[in-house]
C-alpha cells in the first residue's frame, strides 16, 4: 500500500513525499482511513512506528474545509484538541502538525507548564484550530477563560496509558466536561492495558481497535543485553562500555531526578560530555539539553522516565537502563527510544543483585529472558551485601538499596536465576 491509497489530498501527499516517506507504516495504513471515515479509534502500536502522523495527517484532511486566512479569532476556534502527558511529547506533536500542515492554512499552537503563560494567552486569543496541550496547563487556561473548547470536533488522547500512570485522568475528565459530547475521539498509545480499554469505554463510542503489534512487543531490530554489576560500580561500568564500544550518542535512564543530576555530573567529571533532563529542570534547560544531545555536542543524555516518551531522536543507537524501572511497562517505553523507524538499536541494562524483582517483572512482561553479557572486573561480589546507592539515587527513598525480602538468601544468590 502507498499513501496514495489512504484518501489524502494531493498537497498532503506532496508534503509526505518531501519528508522522505514513500510507504505508510502499518498503524498509518490501518488508522488513517478509519479516522477519515469519522470513526472513534483505539490504536496501539510500538513506539517509533509513526503514530503521530497516523492521526495528524487525517486531522489535517478533515479540517481542510475549515481553513481560512481571516484575521478574526472567531474564524479560528479550537476544533481539535490533542492531549499528551509530557512537554516533550507535546512539542513533538506540535512540530509534526506544522510540518505536515504547511500547505493547509490552519493555525496551531502548543501549551504546557514550566513556561510563562502570557505568550500562550496571546496566541490563544488570536485563534487556533489545532491545540496541543498537557492537561495541567490546559486547565489553567480553562480556569482563566483564555481558551474556549465548546467547538472541539476531534479529541486525541496520546499515550493514554502514560496519562493513567501519571495520574492525569481526573484532569482529563474535567477537560472533557468542557468539550461537546458529540465528537470524534482518538486514543493512541504505545501499549494497551485493561485500564486503557476501560478509559476507551468511558470516552469513546463504538471505537475501532487498531493493534498492529502484539502487546508489549519491541522492534525486531532492537538488541537487548544486561550486564550484572554492583550498584556502586554502575557508573564506572557505564564509562567502560562507552569507551570500549566507542559509543557516541547514549540516552541513559535513572529512577530519580537527583540520581540523574548526580550521574550526569560524575560522567562529566570523568571526561564523558553529559547533560541531564528531568522534571526539576526548566523547560528552557530541558530544551537546551535535548538539542545539545541531538546535535551531538554532548555524548550522553541522562534522563528520568519523564523522557521515556515523546523524545524523537533520529537514529539513536543506544539506550541504557542505569537502573531498571519499578514499573515493567516503563522498560518498554525507555528502550523504544532506539530502534525506531526501521533503524537498528541497542538497549543495555545495568542490573545489580538488589534489582532481582524488577528484572523478573520485565522478563515476565517480555515473555523472554534478556541476554546476559559479562565484564569480569565489574561482576558483583557474591559475598557482599548490596551497598547503599545514595551516590546516584538508586533506592525507592533516601537513595538506599533494598534488603532482600527473604532473609535466607542474599540478592546476589538469586540474581543468576532471575537472569535466566
Amino acid at each position: 500500500m502507498t499513501f496514495d491509497n489512504l484518501g489524502l489530498s494531493a498537497d498532503l501527499l506532496a508534503t509526505v513525499e518531501r519528508e522522505g516517506y514513500t510507504e505508510p507504516t502499518p498503524v498509518q495504513s490501518a488508522a488513517i482511513p478509519l479516522i477519515l471515515a469519522g470513526r472513534d479509534v483505539l490504536a496501539a502500536a510500538q513506539t517509533g512506528t509513526g503514530k503521530t502522523a497516523a492521526f495528524v495527517l487525517p486531522i489535517l484532511e478533515i479540517l481542510r474545509h475549515h481553513s481560512n486566512t481571516g484575521y478574526s479569532p472567531a474564524r479560528h476556534p479550537v476544533r481539535v484538541l490533542i492531549l499528551t502527558p509530557t512537554r516533550e511529547l507535546a512539542c513533538q506533536i506540535a512540530a509534526a502538525v506544522k510540518t505536515y500542515g504547511r500547505s493547509v492554512p490552519l493555525r496551531s499552537t502548543v501549551v504546557y507548564g514550566g513556561t510563562r503563560i502570557d505568550p500562550e494567552i496571546k496566541i490563544l486569543w488570536s485563534g487556533v484550530e489545532i491545540l496541543v496541550a498537557t492537561p495541567g496547563r490546559l486547565l489553567d487556561h480553562v480556569g482563566q477563560r483564555t481558551v474556549n473548547l465548546s467547538q472541539v470536533e476531534i479529541l486525541v488522547l496520546d499515550e493514554a496509558d502514560r496519562m493513567l500512570d501519571m495520574g492525569f485522568i481526573p484532569e482529563v475528565r474535567k477537560i472533557v466536561g468542557h468539550i461537546p459530547a458529540k465528537r470524534q475521539t482518538l486514543l493512541f498509545s504505545a501499549t494497551f492495558s485493561d485500564d486503557v480499554r476501560k478509559l476507551a469505554g468511558e470516552f469513546q463510542t463504538d471505537p475501532e481497535t487498531v493493534e498492529v503489534a502484539p502487546r508489549n512487543s519491541i522492534a525486531d531490530n532492537l538488541t537487548q543485553v544486561l550486564y550484572p554489576v554492583d550498584q556502586s560500580r554502575k557508573a564506572d561500568l557505564l564509562i567502560h562500555l562507552i569507551q570500549r564500544d566507542s559509543m557516541e550518542q547514549v540516552l541513559v535512564f535513572t529512577r530519580s531526578k537527583i540520581g540523574a543530576s548526580r550521574l550526569a555530573a560524575y560522567l562529566d567529571r570523568r571526561g564523558v560530555s553529559t547533560s541531564a533532563i528531568h522534571g526539576d529542570r526548566s523547560q528552557a534547560e530541558r530544551t537546551r539539553a535535548l538539542e545539545a544531545f541531538k546535535g551531538r555536542f554532548v555524548k550522553v543524555l541522562v534522563a528520568t522516565d519523564v523522557a521515556s516518551r515523546g523524545l524523537d531522536i533520529e537514529d539513536l543507537p543506544y539506550v541504557v537502563n542505569f537502573e531498571l524501572p519499578y514499573e515493567p511497562q516503563d522498560y518498554i517505553h525507555r528502550i523504544g527510544r532506539t530502534g525506531r523507524a526501521g533503524a537498528s538499536g541497542t538497549a543495555i541494562s545495568l542490573v545489580s543483585p538488589d534489582e532481582v524483582d524488577e528484572l523478573r517483572g520485565v522478563q515476565r512482561l517480555l515473555r523472554k529472558s534478556i541476554p546476559c553479557a559479562v565484564v569480569e572486573e565489574y561482576l558483583p561480589d557474591p559475598n557482599r551485601e548490596p551497598a547503599p546507592a545514595a551516590r546516584f539515587g538508586g533506592g525507592r527513598s533516601g537513595g538506599q538499596s533494598r534488603s532482600p525480602r527473604n532473609g535466607s538468601q542474599r540478592p546476589s544468590q538469586t540474581f543468576a536465576a532471575a537472569a535466566r
